[in-house]
């Protein structure tokens, strides 16, 4: 747990979550209103409605919060989030927002830059910088590779400590309740670093079915998402994924999970045997839920 001294502990007011139907914002919703903590999720199908593109709707999904979990989507990387974040950090800071808890991601230097613009508000901060999450290949960007038996992407197979989502959430719902996590990074992983040839096994071995990695030319991959219609910043924001930061640079484990929690980060093979128990890994499954969030923060 942290050593670090809060001012207050944060039970007035509302939590707005931002991204509050995404993989970490709807787990994080589900903790805190089990609490009883009054929560407001912050989404375009909200109500409010929250639109990072419509920041003159922004003044009615403030009114009346004090702790922010910031979302943006798809990820901090994309060209113009370092905008949004400031002028989303000052708009709450005016509305009277104290705690802003920022999910990040790792070995991204536009992530780093809105970091160090939460940090520069009058706001109790929190960064959770997270690497890849374990639940892209069941119920985000991959699945439909893991159902087709290949997983086929541009990423040369350099180790990386993916990190379940639900340690995400519950990191996530400390900083925003708790004392003792104001002005930390959290840099959250999971316990082991793992190719994706090893990934594909655990997988493979769990679901009771193949599942390959196949690595393909960077050139293919991003003619295929083209081609495929996804959006243009899910497309862009892939692309620079797999060409500028799955390049080893990440290739070491983070302790965040453990200094906010005081417990470990679960294991890719927990996550494993919990989806393969569900059915989502079995052909033609329709369990699973496709989200727009990033595939690491």
């Amino acid at each position: 747990m942290s050593n670090s001294i809060d001012t207050h502990e944060d039970s007035s007011g509302l939590t707005l979550v931002l991204g509050g139907s995404g993989k970490t914002g709807r787990r994080i919703v589900q903790r805190l209103q089990s609490r009883g903590i009054p929560t407001r999720i912050g989404s375009r199908s909200g109500s409010p409605a929250f639109d990072w593109a419509k920041p003159e709707d922004w003044d009615a999904v403030l009114d009346g919060v004090r702790s922010v979990y910031i979302s943006y989507a798809p990820d901090l990387a994309v060209p113009g989030a370092t905008d949004s974040i400031q002028l989303f950090a000052d708009k709450a800071i005016a509305m009277g927002v104290t705690r802003l808890v920022l999910l990040s991601g790792r070995g991204e230097e536009e992530a780093q830059a809105c970091e160090r613009i939460v940090q520069a508000t009058d706001a109790e901060w929190t960064i959770v910088r997270s690497s890849w999450f374990m639940q892209n290949f069941s119920e985000g960007e991959f699945l439909q590779l893991v159902l087709g038996g290949t997983i086929a992407l541009p990423a040369a197979d350099v180790p990386e400590p993916f990190i379940d989502v639900n340690d995400i959430a519950d990191v996530v719902v400390a900083a925003l309740t708790e004392l003792g996590h104001a002005n930390e990074i959290y840099e959250v992983t999971g316990p082991r670093l793992m190719t994706f040839t090893e990934l594909a096994q655990e997988i493979s071995e769990a679901a009771k079915r193949d599942v390959q990695f196949v690595q393909i030319p960077a050139k293919a991959f991003a003619q295929g998402i083209e081609e495929s219609g996804i959006p243009e910043d899910i497309a862009w924001l892939l692309n620079y994924l797999f060409d500028s930061v799955l390049d080893g640079r990440n290739a070491y484990l983070g302790d965040g999970v453990k200094r906010a929690l005081g417990r470990e980060a679960a294991d890719f093979s927990a996550f494993t045997r919990r989806i393969a128990a569900c059915g989502v890994w079995q052909s033609g499954s329709t369990k699973a839920v496709l989200g727009k969030e990033a595939v690491r923060s």
